[in-house]
């Protein structure tokens, strides 16, 4: 059987659709896997005005089961025998014996009918909707009612042909749904097999994808901007999306195209368009949730509401350059940074002394002073997303070097992983110095993230570090900027290894053997890490590795961290040529691929040595000296990774 839900509601913000009907799926399949009901979800999907979920292959009810019900032991008798038969509404010549440790019991195996698949739905799906998560909820029937995301209108809920009956918020289930606010009827009646098709009769496309191909599709015939984020935005925004293609006046594009894109995508949702150069046209796509626009109401609509939002931009950029970005370093001491951290002048001050400690030169110096001054800029105020880049135009419009306007137009830079990060080295000392000053400073106040509570986007932060001393020009000790704090030390731990295994695709163990070995010049931990990876396929490198960690299980045990060591000592064939193997051979002065080929041929001297050695002798001072030998072994040679960390087969 086919089962089809749709909880119907006032429009929710397109941001939180994904995960709510991610949510959906997961909480329904385990609703099926608690009821052992076979069957699978065959879609979920969403738009602005309902969640939907269609399963098939349900059954019409669980399974029969038994069950075993154990009675009173059998030495009771024949009276409590029959008291437990009748108890059960059975004979005693129904009942059977349960052996136990114990001793023996009467038992009767029950049979228990399995529910109606209706009933169950019934019964979980009230609260299965009610807890989908969200970040915010409303409620709308009174202070004690049920909390959503917004309004429940209506609620479809359909096994085979049957109603599923149950109720959210005083909202019935039913076979009832809704078609666009605008375009469809009000009432329709739906069935589970038709109802994509009864509901795209009434202008909604219910699958995201088709939705999201409808807008390439009608976007295809100009030459836009890509941006998946908007067009992700406007597929969960639109049930029945109709791109349409809008103008501006040429004049506004005096403005920096920073800017007016910053207008139309943000404030509009507007996708720019481009000249055949690359430069910006005159005109924007705005995406419909109408069928049509015969007489064109909604394209001059749209470009009127952009000319007020342009001219906005227009007045705040003149306005803005009545001062300079030099002349409002002081403004900064009248916005705060963080309450216990004080203003952005304060912030400044640090990044400036933060740049300078890291070698930055006049231009990284200078561009640190005046990275914050946009914020207070009627620009920023008013588009908060160009904090910024709105600094480095203002720096480039009014005389400031290149390579100063450029650092504080980056400087916010990587703002993701996907992002890149800035060009310059002056833009990447800048960026690094606001990003370490941020954790240093929450971190010295006790703000470090906790759960999924991150208000400074500290992890962010962590993350941008890590890629700028990796993939930049800036080569500096990490540990040496964590000012001794053992709790950001830490942090940045753990963002080194989702950096290394999450973005460049490492192993987790090879991720441990390079960190083992030292990670604060990260550049450096990323060449080893590389160099292993290559390495690792060849013939003696586990093999070794499992010796490396037999060698560190039995200095452990032992409790040997060091001690002289004497080749004078040394008796047996197989431990001095093991000796002569290890003195012959360095690592200096070559590549670390190299280097680990060189400690992967050592594998027949270190396997002889477990063969033909006995490393805890009975005499103490052989033993001595041969853990000392393995001990010199691990420490000379773990300077690349440590072997041991390595998981082999």
């Amino acid at each position: 059987m086919n089962f089809l839900i749709e909880v119907g509601t006032e429009e929710i913000p397109d941001w939180m659709i994904v995960p709510a009907v991610a949510h959906l799926r997961q909480a329904f399949e385990q609703t099926l896997a608690d009821h052992k009901l076979k069957g699978r979800v065959e879609w979920v999907d969403a738009t602005p005005r309902r969640l939907v979920l269609f399963a098939e292959r349900l059954p019409k009810a669980q399974k029969d089961s038994e069950e075993l019900i154990s009675g009173p032991p059998k030495s009771a008798g024949e009276g409590a025998a029959q008291g437990f038969a009748r108890k059960n509404s059975v004979t005693v010549d129904q009942l059977e014996t349960l052996s136990t440790p114990k001793g023996d019991y009467f038992a009767f195996r029950k049979k228990v009918a399995g529910w109606l698949t209706k009933e169950i739905l019934a019964s979980k799906m009230p609260d299965l909707i009610l807890a989908i998560p969200w970040p915010k909820t409303m409620y709308w029937t009174g202070k004690v009612g049920p909390r959503f995301i917004r309004p429940i209108r209506w609620i479809v809920a359909l096994l085979g042909s049957d109603v599923v009956p149950f109720e959210v918020a005083g909202v019935q289930s039913g076979k009832v749904t809704q078609g666009h606010r605008q375009f469809g009827r009000r009432k329709i009646r739906v069935t589970s097999s038709r109802y994509e098709e009864q509901l795209r009769a009434n202008h909604v496309i219910v699958r995201s994808a088709e939705r999201r191909q409808r807008i390439l599709d009608g976007i295809a015939q100009w030459h836009v901007k890509p941006d998946d984020k908007l067009l992700e935005t406007l597929t969960y925004l639109t049930e029945w999306p109709a791109p349409i293609l809008g103008h501006f006046d040429e004049s506004y594009l005096s403005l920096p195209s920073e800017v007016l894109v910053t207008v139309m995508r943000h404030h509009q949702k507007y996708f720019s368009v481009m000249r055949e150069d690359g430069s910006l046209a005159p005109d924007f796509v705005a995406v419909m949730n109408v069928p049509e626009d015969p007489d064109g109401n909604v394209v001059s609509g749209n470009e009127r509401v952009l000319r007020a939002r342009f001219n906005d931009a227009q007045f705040f950029w003149e306005t803005d350059q009545k001062r300079k970005l030099a002349d409002r370093v002081e403004s900064l001491s009248h916005v705060t940074f963080q309450a216990k951290l004080g203003s952005y002048l304060d912030k400044t001050n640090r990044v400036v002394a933060l740049v300078r400690e890291l070698g930055g030169n006049t231009g990284a110096q200078r561009a640190a002073e005046l990275a914050k001054c946009d914020l207070s800029t009627e620009m920023v105020k008013e588009f908060t997303d160009l904090q910024g880049i709105v600094g480095g135009l203002y720096a480039r419009a009014q005389g400031e070097p290149e390579a100063v306007a450029k650092a504080i137009y980056d400087h916010y830079k990587p703002l993701s992983m996907e992002d890149s990060i800035p060009s310059t080295v002056e833009g990447q000392l800048v960026s690094l110095a606001d990003k370490l000053d941020t954790l240093r400073e929450c971190f010295r106040i006790g703000m470090a993230p906790t759960g999924s509570k991150d208000p400074f986007a500290l992890r962010r932060a962590a993350q941008g570090v890590v890629r700028l001393l990796v993939e930049g020009s800036v080569q500096v000790p990490l540990l040496n900027l964590c000012g001794g704090d053992e709790s950001l030390i830490e942090f940045f731990a753990d963002r080194v290894r989702y950096y290394f295994r999450e973005i460049r695709g490492h192993k987790y163990d090879e991720v441990n053997a390079v960190m083992a070995a030292g990670w604060s010049d990260l550049k450096d931990a990323a060449a080893r890490l590389d160099a292993l990876q290559s390495v690792r396929p060849t013939e003696n490198f586990e093999p070794i590795a499992a010796s490396f960690k037999r060698i560190r299980n039995i200095l452990e045990q032992a409790n040997f961290e060091g001690g002289a060591f004497n080749a004078g000592v040394l008796t047996e064939e197989a431990e001095r040529a093991l000796y002569e193997a290890v003195k012959g051979m360095s690592l200096s002065g070559i590549d670390y691929r190299t280097g680990l080929e060189r400690i992967a041929s050592l594998r027949p001297q270190v396997d002889s040595f477990f063969d033909k050695v006995l490393v805890n002798a009975p005499d103490a001072a052989v033993r001595a000296n041969r853990l000392a030998l393995l001990h010199h072994l691990r420490k000379e040679f773990s300077s690349i990774a440590d072997f041991s960390e390595i998981v082999t087969s």
